[in-house]
């Protein structure tokens, strides 16, 4: 027969193991840890790698005995990379690019989602369907048809080939952050409303008084991953600006052939290597680093009030 205080003992290690609930246990807590470490060092090693790299001279790359600590801190790999990429200009103009056209959709997503979501009208729901077929249509189909008639619009080579599609609500990706406000407008409570047009305001007055501010997750969010999309749009903004404009990663795909013309062979740094190409790469990446890091906690509330992720 079992001691009742070695009993006790083993019931209290038990639940100190296993926990009482499904999720409290150290078991538990151990599985869940070792799956985000894991998951996170899959995301983070080629951001981690790209970082210590892109601080290496050519003798630590080619020394393998240099893995992850080099063995002097060699900045002037960013001092190519600078020049090359013509960072100060061309990071002026990628804000330009990325955060104009982001706005104005983010405004339009917000006018179209909250349409959708309160009003009722002929062939609502076909345009609802229409609306959610450029999400699910390929950009390849319509690329060339669009390039034509900015080309027709003498537009070609300007940032309203941006700014156009998004004030109409057919910016990139435009279909899902319409779904976005439409999703949250659809759960604003109505008698909020209602009690507004008692008092007498106006549809107009309604949506700039009571559904934007309650929609301040949903602003944050859309703003956020259309500023990302348009940053990183590197095909449209080479088909539809030429030499105009230019971005950051624009300036990246070509960064080989600009080193090139900016130290011609048999010139002293002349030689480009993986280091260099690396410090691009981050001086690319850094400025949307910046912006998550400080607006993070409005980030992670927008997601999850705004029903990304299921609810």
């Amino acid at each position: 027969m079992v001691n009742p205080s070695i009993r006790a003992v083993l019931s209290r290690i038990r639940k100190i193991v296993f926990g009482v609930g499904e999720n409290d246990g150290l078991v538990f807590k151990a599985v869940v840890y070792l799956l985000l470490i894991g998951i996170g060092f899959i995301y983070l090693y080629p951001l981690l790698y790209m970082f210590v790299n892109s601080f290496m001279s050519l003798d630590d790359l080619v020394n393998s005995m240099v893995k992850w600590i080099p063995t002097e801190l060699y900045t002037e790999n960013y001092t190519k990379a600078l020049q090359v990429l013509d960072f100060n200009k061309t990071l002026l103009q990628t804000i330009l690019v990325a955060s104009v056209p982001a706005v104005a959709q983010t405004i339009m997503s917000a006018v179209i989602g909250y349409g959708f979501a309160r009003f009722d009208f002929p062939l609502k729901r076909l345009w609802f369907v229409l609306m959610i077929a450029t999400f699910v249509i390929p950009p390849q189909v319509t690329m060339i048809p669009t390039y034509l008639m900015f080309k027709d619009y003498h537009l070609l080579g300007t940032l309203q080939t941006f700014i156009y599609p998004a004030l109409l609500g057919q910016g990139l990706k435009g279909a899902l952050f319409i779904m976005i406000f439409y999703q949250f407008f659809k759960k604003l409570p109505a008698v909020l409303e209602e009690a507004a047009q008692i008092d007498g305001a106006g549809y107009f007055k309604m949506f700039y008084r009571i559904a934007v501010p309650t929609a301040g997750p949903a602003f944050i969010i859309v703003f956020l991953f259309s500023f990302v999309w348009y940053w990183n749009e590197s095909y449209l903004a080479a088909l539809y600006f030429g030499n105009s404009l230019t971005i950051l990663p624009l300036e990246l795909q070509r960064f080989s052939d600009s080193y090139s013309k900016m130290f011609p062979p048999g010139t002293p740094g002349s030689q480009l290597n993986e280091a260099i190409k690396m410090a691009g790469t981050m001086l690319t990446i850094a400025p949307l680093l910046v912006v998550y890091f400080l607006l993070q906690r409005w980030f992670v509330e927008g997601v999850d009030r705004t029903g990304i992720t299921g609810e």
